[in-house]
């Protein structure tokens, strides 16, 4: 298992081709705020400290992105589409529940696993920022839609909201992290919310 401090080092500079596709200023922030937060954690994360990291003015910072909230809210979905999380569209498309689910809880882990150091820091933001705690609570409820969309599936009786909201948890990244933090490596994590999740849906999975 990696330690944390092995973590930190990966790749604390590179977010991958969607940077390469940007505004070469705008990229620069980014890649700046990712690294501030991994080093230096939210409260250093200020315009000033944009701009001096990046190498642009403080003015540019706002001009392109406006709030501190926005430029968390574009890390954020650059992270995300590098950590895989378009896989989700292909998730929610298979043939069968069982496939769906699989797919799905593949795709939520391996984006927990590609970024935990940097995923543990914004899931504190919220904490003491409303305006991104509820950039956040935007972006879990899109979990809680898949979530449905699984139990649905499965065709479950009786109290769909529970089974609705232990899948949104099982899905996590609080529940992942917890089970790489107590010992497990990632892939016998995945495999634990896979086995935990299709427990949880009775493992009648709807064929067609």
């Amino acid at each position: 298992m990696a330690t944390r401090t092995q973590e930190e080092s990966k790749r604390p500079y590179e977010l991958g081709r969607r940077l390469q596709q940007m505004d070469k200023s705008k990229a620069d922030i980014l890649r700046a705020a990712r690294a501030l937060l991994e080093a230096k954690g939210y409260r250093q994360l200020t315009m000033a400290s944009l701009a001096a990291e990046s190498g642009v003015t403080r003015q540019t910072v706002h001009n392109l992105f406006g709030t501190k909230a926005a430029v968390l809210e574009a890390l954020f979905d650059v992270i995300a589409l590098d950590g895989g999380m378009e896989g989700m569209r292909e998730a929610m498309t298979q043939p069968n529940a069982d496939a769906m689910l699989q797919r799905a809880v593949a795709v939520f882990c391996g984006f927990w696993a590609s970024n935990r150091v940097l995923l543990r820091r914004i899931r504190g933001i919220g904490a003491v920022d409303p305006e991104f705690g509820a950039v956040l609570e935007a972006r879990n409820q899109r979990r809680v839609m898949a979530a449905t969309r699984i139990v649905g599936r499965f065709g479950v009786k009786g109290d769909t909201k529970q089974k609705v909201a232990t899948l949104t948890a099982l899905t996590s990244f609080e529940f992942f992290d917890g089970l790489v933090e107590s010992g497990l490596d990632e892939r016998r994590a995945t495999a634990t919310i896979l086995e935990l999740t299709r427990k949880l849906l009775g493992g009648e999975a709807a064929r067609a």
